[in-house]
């Protein structure tokens, strides 16, 4: 979310979700999470220095081995930005194969099909998997209702680089791994 967004989300007079937008309740402080937070130590990645895990935000701000750590890392996954969106898949909202409803999200499609189209047979194109480079926008699942909650339990984005050459994502994985020892 933008912050002019969010901040609207937030506002005194109705806290809502930024996702559904229903009230958020005023909950209770999580005092055993705090605690851990205060006592849990952790090593800046960028100058190894010691701290508690509560002190880290602020340290990371004005730690300009922590900020270069993080622009490596930057620039390891950022390939250069897309200049013509008018090709660019949509891979984040989604119509339902059964009904005419659209703008869905990965999750609320399944939550949507669990609610609405569980017992319809009807083989149906997965609007997600045909998003997908690998996808054939043509194949009819002949369960969509599994096929939904087998195979979109996570959202593919998280990870996945759709951009990227099997063989570069296999060198960053290494050269990272090699880096966090």
């Amino acid at each position: 979310f933008c912050t002019p967004c969010l901040q609207q989300c937030l506002k005194p007079k109705k806290p809502v979700c930024g996702v559904c937008r229903s009230t958020l309740s005023p909950g209770s402080r999580a005092l055993d999470l705090e605690k851990q937070i205060e006592t849990t130590e952790t090593t800046c990645n960028g100058c190894n220095k010691k701290m508690y895990l509560s002190k880290m935000r602020s340290h990371a701000a004005s730690c300009s081995k922590y900020q270069n750590y993080i622009m490596e890392g930057v620039k390891a996954v950022t390939k250069e930005p897309l200049h013509n969106t008018r090709n660019f898949p949509n891979r984040f909202t989604f119509p339902c194969p059964y009904c005419s409803e659209k703008n869905f999200d990965q999750e609320g499609l399944v939550e949507h099909c669990k609610a609405l189209h569980s017992m319809d047979a009807k083989q149906v194109v997965c609007p997600i998997c045909a998003s997908m480079p690998w996808g054939d926008p043509n194949y009819r699942s002949a369960n969509f209702m599994e096929h939904l909650q087998r195979r979109h339990r996570f959202s593919y984005d998280t990870f996945v680089d759709y951009d990227a050459d099997e063989d570069d994502m296999m060198e960053q994985v290494l050269m990272r791994s090699l880096r966090d020892k």
